[in-house]
Formats: structure tokens, C-alpha cells, sequence
């Protein structure tokens, strides 16, 4: 099977780049400048003075770059035409000659739409994606094209200063310079809310919450008090979801093999603690019913706000809606941040996906000329700008917030204006050079993470939750990192993401007495749709040394 599938493969590719040849790139006759050969670019701003052209007065002639922007369906919220785009476009795009166009990118179908506008010749000039795997499987689809460190020295010194040492680290995948990255610092806004006055109401405390079991047991008393249940969601397209049930400590080869944010691992004993414990939930009313139904955040969501269930795991941020909305449907619920043992079985321990030292992981797409990618450089340069980031991620003085004494931005959340900030604090514009707002002096930071990410009244939660992302530090590790491309991940993830789909909710939703049967021949059923040939390729790189 797998034979036949390189052939057609191959033959596509073919045709398909037989096709391209005779294209111009993105409808511009400009070839990118993709010149392999050239000498080995400096690790330091030293950039020769005349090596490349100066347009730090602008370009001669105007230039268009498309920057992909996620569109996460926030009510009245237009990504790619606000009052933040139009602010960019004057301060960087009329000051330097250029057109900065926004491409909406679907969070939740994001590889979905990028290969979409790719085959279609219209994919944005960054081509990005927050993990390495998919980011190594466009580089293998031959869409992304080589850079010139000493280029984006040249064009943007701030931006290369911040993120140089992360490049030259991890920018390299078959001796080709292709990656460049955002800064992430280390923090972190995913937690999952719980309602407290139903932990309350059925005789129980937080601090019971110490194991996966002692969880279950109040799930019990909240179904036996009528209240609701725990949440569920479609695992699809990001799988993480068995970390927690792994054993302790993790063996590096292991997690090489089987952690994959691609492809879902279901044949390990974590995945069978893991869907055992969902089959139980499922089968004794503890879960959402309807869980496979909850395919975006949006109603996983909307089945907390409305009182069915009692857990929602989310990106909280200060102007998020969630606990307001709740309120308005139930004024008298109370919330909490769930433990990090409360998911865990006895005797493990919390375990969780450390993130690589990057944010956003991008490439220059292969059909961005190359006046086009120098204006790209020349645009990160601007944007890691101080004010520039601080403006962005704060708004306007007066109308969006004011500083107080520590010189801190007090958001105006009444504010409903014209400047008002999207659902994220307009992350999605900013996360091109960081994944978190951030200030030098650490207590200073500390006190803009909760303000930042508390709704106002709800500060106690944030404090909670960053306590236990310290306390839960020494059990986050980070998945391998691999230097060669695993091709069959890339020839089969698309079918081995339906399959999983389509298997593990038969056995989720299956009586608990068929849990054993039907697993065993889920497993087999999937090591021989690609699987085991995605285990075969990773353990021959594994055995090479070839990852980190």
C-alpha cells in the first residue's frame, strides 16, 4: 500500500511542479531568491556594509506582502480590516512603501486552509504553524524556501538580536536554513475553569481533588445531585491528550516514538488508561454525552456558559467572556481553577508538553520573491519594536487603558470604542515576534500576567494557576525534535487522524465489557493503516541519534 502510494505521490508532485514552472510566483515574475550555494551566513549583526540593497527609506517601488492572521470567529471582529491593521498599515506599510495585506487563517482548520491557498497559489507570504511536525511537513511538500541569515541581519537587527542564538539552533532541518521563529517566553494562559459551587454543593473541597479517582468520585456525587457533568471535546488534529497518563519518569526514547502533535499515538498503555477512563465516564453519565459533537472550542464552551457542564479548559484572558457569560445564566456560580492531579491516576504523576523555546514556527513560502521577503524581515524588525509591541498588545492611552504606578497598563474593559482590542488582547497580530507580553522586572510581570489574563474580580484564579504551572515545572518535557523529516508522517496523517477519530469514540462510546475487544482491534487496525510504518521510520532515527 504504501509503495503505491509514493508512485502516486511522486507523479502528482511531478505534474504538479511541471505546472509550477510555467507560473509566475504569487502572479509576479520576480523569481524568489533561493540560491542554495552561497556562502555561510554570520551569527552576529556584522552584516557587510553594501551587501545588500538599502531601503531603510522605503521601498522605490510599492510592495505587497500577505501575513497570515488567525480568524477565530469573534463576534464583529473583522481580522483582516480593523482599526489595528489600518494602524499598521500607516505606521510601518505607508512609511516604507508597502501594502500589508492580512490572510485569515482558520485556528481550528489551519493546515486545512494554508494547503488549500498553497495549491491554489495564494498561501500568505509566512507560512506558520505553532508545532515543529507540520512546519517539517510543509518544508517536505518543497513549500517553503531557504533563507539567508545574513539577510535578516541586515533588514531586522532587533528581531535577529532577540532570536538569533533560537534560529541557528533549530532553524536548520537537512542542512537547509529554512525556520525562523517567535519568542516564547516561559508562561503559560491554558487552565481549566471548574465550577466551585458544585464542588461545594455536593460536600466536597478543591483540596480532595488529589487524583483522577478522587475527580470520578465527585463527578458521581454531581450526577447523583443533578448538577451536570465534565466537559468533553473531539481530540483531533493536536494530541497531547495521554501525557498525564504516562508513566514516571519518561524515557527520552519513548517520548521520541510515540509524542506526536501530528499523528495520535493509540497503542501505548498511556492511551488505554486514558480511553479506559473515558469509557467509564461515558458509560456511568460523568461525561458530556455528546462529546464527539464539541468539535471547536465555541461549543465546548457554550455547554459550560449554559450550566451542562462543569468543567471548560480554555486560554483565559482578561477581556474573555466566559465567567461573565456564565454569570448571566447563573449569577450564583462560583469557579475555581481544577487541580493538576484531578486528571491524573493514582501514582502518576501531572505530566504535560513542555513547549520548545519558540512560538510561531514560519517560513518564507517558496513563491515569495524576493523584494517581498525583504519587506517580510523589514516588518518583524518594526514590529519587535518596544512601543510598537506595547501599542499593539495595549491599545490607546485613555481609551483602552491607563499605566499606573508601576507603569503597568490598566485595561479599560467598559471600553467599547473604535481601538477596542479582540478577544485575545490582538495576539494574533503580535505573536509574529512573542507569545506573551512581557516586562523586564519579573514581580512586574508577574503582575502584568494577571492582569492580562484575569478577568477583573478573578485575579485569585490566575494566581492559582501560576502557582501550579511552578509546581508542575519539573514534569513538563519537550517532545523530540527531529533533524531528519519522517516522511510517512507526512503520507499518512491525514488518514490515520480520521481513523482515530472514528475509533476512539466507538470504543469510548462502546458498553464497558467490549472496552478490551474492541481496543485490541482498534490497535491492530491502525498499526496497519501507516502506523506502524510512522514507528518503524521514527525508530530507525531514533537508533541514528538524529533528534533532540
Amino acid at each position: 500500500m504504501r509503495n503505491r502510494k509514493l508512485v502516486i505521490i511522486v507523479l502528482t508532485l511531478v505534474m504538479l511542479f511541471g505546472v509550477l514552472s510555467a507560473c509566475s510566483s504569487k502572479g509576479n515574475n520576480t523569481p524568489a531568491n533561493t540560491d542554495k550555494t552561497s556562502a555561510p551566513p554570520t551569527t552576529t549583526n556584522d552584516v557587510v556594509e553594501g551587501a545588500f540593497p538599502d531601503y531603510s527609506a522605503g521601498f522605490p517601488e510599492n510592495v505587497t506582502i500577505e501575513i497570515p492572521v488567525y480568524e477565530r470567529a469573534f463576534e464583529g471582529w473583522n481580522v483582516a480590516d480593523n482599526y489595528y491593521t489600518r494602524w499598521i498599515q500607516k505606521e510601518f506599510g505607508d512609511k516604507n512603501n508597502v501594502t500589508v495585506k492580512y490572510v485569515p487563517i482558520s485556528r481550528g482548520n489551519e493546515v486545512q486552509d494554508f494547503q488549500q491557498l498553497l495549491a491554489a497559489h495564494k498561501a500568505p507570504d509566512i507560512v506558520f504553524h505553532y508545532d515543529m511536525p507540520q512546519q517539517i511537513a510543509y518544508y517536505s511538500e518543497e513549500v517553503l524556501q531557504p533563507i539567508n541569515y545574513d539577510e535578516v541581519a541586515n533588514y531586522a537587527p532587533t528581531y535577529w538580536g532577540n532570536m538569533s542564538s533560537t534560529i541557528e539552533q533549530y532553524g536548520t532541518i537537512n542542512d537547509e536554513k529554512i525556520f525562523f521563529f517567535a519568542s516564547r517566553p516561559d508562561a503559560d494562559n491554558f487552565l481549566t475553569l471548574i465550577r466551585k459551587d458544585w464542588v461545594e454543593q455536593v460536600g466536597m473541597k478543591l483540596e480532595d481533588l488529589t487524583s483522577l479517582e478522587k475527580y470520578n468520585e465527585m463527578l458521581v456525587k454531581w450526577k447523583e445531585a443533578g448538577l451536570g457533568v465534565t466537559s468533553g471535546a473531539l481530540v483531533r488534529n493536536n494530541f497531547n491528550f495521554n501525557y498525564g497518563f504516562r508513566d514516571w519518569p519518561i524515557d527520552p526514547a519513548y517520548r521520541a516514538l510515540y509524542s506526536d502533535l501530528s499523528v495520535a499515538d493509540l497503542t501505548t498503555v498511556a492511551t488505554e488508561r486514558y480511553l479506559r477512563n473515558l469509557n467509564y465516564q461515558y458509560n456511568n453519565g460523568l461525561l458530556d454525552k455528546e462529546f464527539y459533537l464539541r468539535d471547536d472550542d465555541n461549543k465546548v464552551k457554550s455547554e459550560f456558559v449554559s450550566g451542562r457542564t462543569g468543567t471548560y479548559a480554555t486560554y483565559l484572558a482578561s477581556n474573555s467572556d466566559v465567567i461573565s457569560s456564565t454569570l448571566a445564566n447563573n449569577p450564583k456560580a462560583e469557579f475555581a481553577i481544577l487541580p493538576p492531579n484531578a486528571a491524573i491516576p493514582e501514582g502518576l504523576q501531572p505530566q504535560g508538553r513542555a513547549y520548545w523555546p519558540f512560538g510561531f514556527i514560519m517560513g518564507i513560502n517558496y513563491e515569495t520573491p524576493e523584494i517581498e521577503r525583504i519587506a517580510v524581515w523589514k516588518f518583524l524588525e518594526w514590529m519587535s519594536q518596544p512601543e510598537v509591541l506595547f501599542f499593539l498588545q495595549n491599545g490607546v492611552e485613555g481609551e483602552n487603558y491607563t499605566l499606573d504606578a508601576d507603569g503597568l497598563a490598566v485595561k479599560n474593559l467598559e471600553y467599547t470604542g473604535e481601538s477596542v482590542l479582540s478577544m485575545n488582547n490582538n495576539k494574533d497580530y503580535w505573536a509574529l515576534v512573542t507569545e506573551s507580553a512581557q516586562y523586564p522586572d519579573p514581580e512586574i510581570n508577574k503582575k502584568s500576567q494577571i492582569r492580562n489574563w484575569a478577568p477583573v474580580g478573578y485575579e485569585s484564579l490566575i494566581e492559582t494557576h501560576l502557582k501550579n504551572y511552578v509546581d508542575t515545572a519539573p514534569y513538563r518535557t519537550p517532545d523530540a525534535l527531529f533533524t531528519d523529516v519522517v516522511a510517512t508522517v507526512g503520507e499518512y496523517k491525514a488518514d490515520l487522524n480520521e481513523l482515530f477519530q472514528e475509533l476512539y469514540i466507538k470504543i469510548v462510546t462502546s458498553p464497558e465489557a467490549q472496552f478490551d475487544t474492541l481496543y485490541e482491534a482498534a490497535k491492530k487496525t491502525y498499526l496497519d493503516a501507516g502506523y506502524q510504518e510512522i514507528l518503524d521510520e521514527k525508530q530507525e532515527i531514533i537508533d541514528k541519534g538524529n533528534f533532540r
